[in-house]
Parts: structure tokens; C-alpha cells; sequence
């Protein structure tokens, strides 16, 4: 068995794809998913991710296809119909990511709230998992998705930071719940700390979302995080829920497979 990093933004400037999915794969982080915030990176995750799971002859790259709400301002149209044409591809796992960020509002209210639905009436039509974002806008989050989410197949709340009473409102909707190197952090990560304790083993996903959320458990720290630290971030999981860590690496990667509809390598 190995690690899957369901959230990892292997775009970013900061990052030599290659040599990043090298070091993980040293650390049995063996498959990753590429995260999209907009068409534009959509489009890139695809082509990197065609390449390179032909280079090495499995699916060991992934990719989510949406617009993150910090880029709803420039969401149209002509972008779904363009998300709707590669949703059948079988490497593009889920839509998005995308929610609501009311905390910068990079993109109006209204854009974001526009966006969001957009994309989860195209998860809905086209029975694909929903990839999820929220800061400071829970309520009108989780007012959407109870309209839509019974018409989706699955959903992952990508980066969860909450609180258990958050994190329970989730659950009674289905969602997976995405665990980052946040809860490595003994000062901002303790509300996650104690809802960690109540998350079923059924509804656990790893992730480290780097380049961000540097898990506080390694040390020394370097300059990025990687999917390589991811191992550390599931230490803190299983120590906080008392359980053995290899029993969180299968049932996480079982997690993984079925929420991404994929088969098991």
C-alpha cells in the first residue's frame, strides 16, 4: 500500500513537477492530484498530467478541472462549456476547485456565488465528484450544496479547518473531509485537532496542499511544502484518533479510490 495526495497545487512556480513527484514517490507518496483554480491551469494540469502518466506507463497524476472562486470574476460561460468537454476525460477526477471565499473576495459575492453553482450543476450532470473550497462563507456554502449535492456523486471538502460542528455538517451531507498539514499546528490547528477525533475512518482523505501549510510536526522547515511531508501529516492524524498509522494509509487510499472513481494499482 502508499499514500495519495488528493490535493497538491504542482503547477506553481515554485515547483519542478518532476523532481517534486520523484521525492514523494521516495517517501511511498506514489499518486497525486494536481489542483486547477482556473481554465487556463485546467488546461496545463491536463497536458502535464497526459505526459507524464504516459512517460511512466500508470496513473500516477491526477487532476481536478474548475475555477477557484478567486478567479470568478473572469468565469463565463464559455469556460463550463469548456470544463463540460473534458469531463469525460478519465484522469480529470472531479470539478473544481470551487466554493466560496468570502474572507478576500479576490472576486465579487455575486461572481463567486454565480460560479460555484455553475460548476455544481455540471458536477450534477455529469455525475462527477465536486472539489471544494470555503473560507468565511459557510452558511451560503452549505446552502448550495444541500440543493445540489444529492444530485452528486461525491464531495470533498478540500483543506478542511473548521470545527467539529462544521466538519458534522459535512458528514450529514456525504462529504469527505480533505486533512491538510493544519493539523500539525498546536495553535491554529486546534479546533481541527478535536473535530479530527470525531472524523469517521470512511470519510478520511490526506492531502498536504502544497506548496502551502507546511506541516509543524518536520523539522527543520524548508522553504515548501511538498508531497513528500504528507507521511508526517498523517501522523498527527492517526496520534490524535489513537490508531495506527498504516491503518490509516489503507483505509485513506481505499477513501481516495472510491471518491475519485478510480480502480486500485
Amino acid at each position: 500500500m502508499h499514500w495519495f495526495d488528493i490535493g497538491v497545487n504542482l503547477l506553481d512556480r515554485r515547483f519542478c513537477a518532476e523532481d517534486v513527484i520523484a521525492r514523494a514517490a521516495e517517501q511511498s507518496v506514489n499518486q497525486l492530484c494536481v489542483i486547477s483554480s482556473n481554465l487556463e491551469e485546467t488546461i496545463a494540469a491536463q497536458e502535464l498530467v497526459k505526459n507524464h502518466n504516459r512517460k511512466v506507463g500508470f496513473q500516477q497524476l491526477v487532476y481536478t478541472g474548475g475555477v477557484h472562486p478567486h478567479h470568478a470574476d473572469g468565469f463565463s460561460e464559455d469556460v463550463i462549456i469548456q470544463i463540460n468537454q473534458l469531463v469525460s476525460d478519465k484522469d480529470m477526477v472531479a470539478i473544481g476547485e470551487c466554493g466560496l471565499d468570502f474572507n478576500r473576495n479576490f472576486s465579487t459575492k455575486e461572481n463567486q456565488l454565480r460560479s460555484f453553482e455553475a460548476q455544481l450543476v455540471c458536477a450534477a450532470e455529469n455525475n462527477k465528484t465536486v472539489y471544494l473550497h470555503e473560507r468565511d462563507a459557510f452558511d451560503e456554502q452549505i446552502r448550495l450544496l444541500r440543493a445540489y449535492l444529492p444530485s452528486i456523486p461525491n464531495a470533498i471538502v478540500h483543506c478542511f479547518t473548521g470545527a467539529t460542528k462544521q466538519m458534522e455538517a459535512y458528514l450529514e451531507l456525504g462529504c469527505y473531509i480533505g486533512i491538510t498539514g493544519w493539523v500539525c499546528d498546536d495553535k491554529r490547528g486546534v479546533d481541527l485537532q478535536e473535530a479530527v477525533k470525531y472524523l469517521p475512518l470512511e470519510r478520511v482523505l490526506l492531502e498536504t496542499d502544497a506548496p502551502y501549510l507546511f506541516p509543524k510536526n518536520v523539522k527543520p522547515r524548508v522553504k515548501n511544502n511538498e508531497p513528500c511531508l504528507l507521511p508526517h501529516v498523517a501522523n498527527k492524524v492517526a496520534d490524535l484518533k489513537g490508531i495506527d498509522v498504516n491503518l490509516l494509509k489503507d483505509v485513506s487510499l481505499v477513501n481516495t479510490y472510491k471518491v475519485f472513481g478510480l480502480a486500485a494499482i
